[in-house]
């Protein structure tokens, strides 16, 4: 941390202004490990598996610890994921949820208002210069509305609870400069696939993305020729890209938005499923006075960037991502020409379904009907939403078509309830995710687009849009990027941290294995599984047979952004239960491994251990390869294996600590205890 006011980016001001136990002048920068206070910590069906963290954590405070939520104004409960689920069970743990909600005095948003990270702006908790985290990876909608939104985890969750605070390090940054003006036809989820597709090596992982217009362009262009729907849409896809963060300026268009929620909230056009009391509006007077401060809430001029990247928005036509991969991407021209037929669409999710999105699609659709042999699923992403879509007769214009109706949440994308893809079976969908095994089968392909696209499809019965397009390509640049700092942790283990480890190693050869193939998304709100059980489904969206051959003990290695996608724990603990050691990867996700040491799992990087598997790996066909012995001694940071010696960073006090500990809860549960004596 700095105390010499040196220009600063955007999220090292936000960090700054929610960081606590800074000294005065002193400002947060890219690398620090900070306490932050974020305003609001929103959890969904997950709050069901927080609520016993919580409870062992204040539990675990000893005398005079209290059971209630630090700041109760602080954590939101809005129910989404597995709403179609209407088992006693499911019902009886929503329930709960609620009880818990009344009891403490939380924000709680039932099942049917919409999906979480909309109901979060649209209900006010979202609001420039805020830092606001959730306990789901997409919480980097956020950043549309200028907020630092990022992702914290089910652990980070309960110790917000008890505490008010959690730990954080304020990643690299990134600045994307958008140029020119988007053709007719194109929305933020064709940018967010192109972003995606032009820049897959890596340039954003786990950097806090903020996007800016060219200096000197007009109001027009840039960022400014965007909308607020299509804002959220760029920013909540930026987690896909890699990314921990996705903000955008606070501008006219941003205040203007604004401002029509607070007449809305004026007008006290509020769901009826809103609590009494609820803390998420505001005002007139409050945008205006978040106007002036404007300054506040911008990148300083001069403010260094870990990389600069640069796309003109002139030169992207709609793309595809796919199949059962997101960085996989193809213009619609060139997919369009091979007349994929599909038998599902989805037009759903928090990525797409806003009311602009589905004024699109019934554009499209108005007087046609679904090909024969094809599923329409449909899903506003909120209840207001899908009510005023059903006032300006685009809700209607859908179903007419064919469009088969699910409720306002996230279901499919998840593969929960009803729609999902079954083998051999292609579809199409609106929402963020692709991944092999998600939204149903594994042997079934699903390919990424806009609702625009995703209607068009529908239709036809085959990958197309509604526009022609030229195929060319699309012109983005890295500008200039840093040189990577070799700068690591200090050698050497703490006392009860193990000096040394043996077993088997496993390669994975997969870049961007994601926590569907990891622990898949059908078993992640069952909170009665037990240890063994969670165990026993590992890989399953992966390898399955992979399990089967795993002993305790075994030691996995696998290739870029392991344990990319949804922020659930079990893809770390799974693998804990399991008796796996440690893992390691050419590089992680910052949320897996935020993950693994939050629950006391190992889990450290080393590429050249993964170009040496590359190189001489014989089986070219097989996903999992047992490679033989290896010796892990983490006092050197060195490990042997197949004949050869590698080097590792070591790993930080910090990080062992959490490992001993068992976890962060303990690690809490001793604050909360200091606390109390004192």
């Amino acid at each position: 941390m700095s105390s010499s006011r040196s220009p600063l980016t955007l999220v090292e001001k936000l960090a700054t202004a929610h960081a606590v136990g800074l000294s005065p002048g002193q400002c947060v920068r890219a690398g620090d490990f900070v306490t932050i206070r974020p305003k609001h910590v929103m959890t969904h069906d997950n709050t069901g598996a927080v609520m016993p963290k919580f409870k062992q954590i204040v539990g675990g405070g000893g005398a005079g610890a209290s059971d209630k939520i630090h700041d109760p104004h602080q954590p939101v409960f809005a129910i989404d994921h597995d709403i179609q689920n209407t088992s006693p069970e499911n019902l009886g743990k929503y329930a709960k949820i609620e009880a818990f909600a009344r009891e403490q005095g939380v924000d709680f948003y039932p099942a049917g208002t919409g999906i979480s990270h909309q109901v979060m702006v649209e209900q006010g908790y979202v609001t420039p210069g805020a830092m606001v985290v959730g306990s789901d990876s997409h919480s980097n909608l956020y950043g549309a509305l200028c907020a630092l939104g990022t992702p914290v985890v089910r652990t980070d969750a309960a110790s917000i609870w008890a505490t008010g605070v959690t730990w954080w390090q304020c990643p690299p940054i990134a600045r994307v400069t958008l140029k020119g003006k988007l053709r007719p036809g194109v929305v933020g989820k064709d940018i967010i696939v192109a972003l995606c597709g032009v820049f897959n090596h890596d340039e954003v992982l786990n950097h806090a993305v903020e996007f800016a217009s060219a200096p000197g362009a007009a109001a027009d262009e840039g960022v400014g020729c965007l909308s607020m729907d299509q804002r959220m849409s760029i920013a909540n896809m930026t987690t896909e890209w890699g990314a921990l963060a996705g903000l955008f300026p606070f501008d006219e268009p941003l205040r203007d938005y604004l401002l029509a929620r607070a007449a809305y909230f004026a007008a006290g056009r509020r769901p009826g499923t809103r609590r009494e009391g609820s803390r998420g509006s505001y005002t007139r007077a409050d945008v205006e006075s978040w106007w002036s401060r404007r300054d506040a809430m911008s990148a300083d001029a001069g403010a260094a960037y870990a990389v600069e990247l640069e796309l003109d928005l002139g030169s992207v036509v709609p793309h595809v991502s796919g199949p059962n991969d997101v960085k996989t991407m193809a213009s619609l021209p060139a997919i369009e020409a091979k007349k994929v037929k599909i038998q599902k669409a989805w037009l759903m999710s928090c990525v797409n379904a806003r009311y602009e999105d589905l004024a699109e699609a019934a554009r499209i659709v108005k007087g046609k009907k679904v090909a024969p042999g094809v599923e329409f699923y449909l899903a506003a992403a909120s209840a207001d939403i899908q009510a005023k879509a059903a006032l300006d007769g685009h809700w209607q214009t859908l179903l007419d078509a064919g469009a088969i109706e699910l409720p306002p949440g996230c279901g499919t994308c998840i593969g929960l309830g009803r729609g999902l893809i079954k083998a051999g079976e292609v579809g199409i969908s609106a929402t963020n995710r692709n991944f092999e095994g998600r939204m149903g089968d594994r042997n079934g392909l699903v390919y990424l687009g806009s609702p625009s696209v995703v209607a068009m499809s529908a239709v036809n019965g085959y990958i197309s849009s509604p526009t022609p397009y030229e195929d060319k390509p699309v012109a983005g640049r890295v500008v200039r990027k840093a040189a990577a700092s070799n700068a690591g942790a200090s050698g050497g283990v703490i006392d009860g941290f193990p000096a040394t480890l043996r077993g088997r190693l496993w390669f994975l050869d997969r870049d961007n294995l994601n926590t569907d193939g990891i622990y898949a998304g059908k078993h992640t709100y069952n909170d009665n599984l037990t240890t063994e059980q969670m165990a026993a489904v590992i890989f399953e969206n992966y390898d399955p047979g992979l399990r089967a051959n795993l002993r305790a003990g075994d030691v996995i290695v696998s290739g870029l952004n392991f344990g990319t996608g949804s922020s659930r724990e079990q893809a770390a603990t799974a693998l804990k239960h399991a008796g796996i050691p440690c893992v390691i990867a050419a590089s992680f996700s910052e949320t897996y491994k935020r993950n693994a040491f939050n629950n006391g799992f190992v889990c450290f990087e080393c590429p050249t251990l993964v170009e040496h598997l590359r190189a001489s790996k014989r089986d070219g066909t097989a996903k999992s390869h047992l490679v033989g012995d290896v010796e892990i001694d983490y006092r050197t940071g060195t490990l042997k294996t197949d004949g050869r010696e590698f080097s590792f960073p070591a790993l930080s006090p910090v990080a062992q600590e959490l490992v001993v500990a068992g976890g962060a809860e303990e690690v809490v549960k001793r604050r909360l205890a200091a606390m109390t004596r004192g």
